[in-house]
């Protein structure tokens, strides 16, 4: 093999490299932190709540799956 032959072997291959490190990395989870001023069992939380995670769906993110959502209430039960 030629120097030059070999030179453009090690340029091509780490030229490579950081595109195969990427593409092996998994999807990471996105987290939101949720902030309400109601208590956890409140009817119009529920309600707020669904039509949060309705809305969440339509746009293609799944809890569990790509998304993960940590309530904090504002109220104490």
């Amino acid at each position: 093999m030629r120097r030059r032959d070999f030179v453009r072997a090690i340029v091509g291959s780490a030229t490579a490299w950081p595109l195969t490190a990427r593409a092996q990395q998994s999807k990471s989870t996105r987290r939101v932190a949720a902030l309400l001023p109601y208590s956890a069992n409140d009817p119009e939380a529920q309600n707020r709540n669904a039509a949060f995670l309705q809305a969440l769906q339509q746009l293609g993110w799944t809890v569990g799956q790509n998304v993960q959502i940590e309530y904090r209430w504002g109220r104490r039960q």
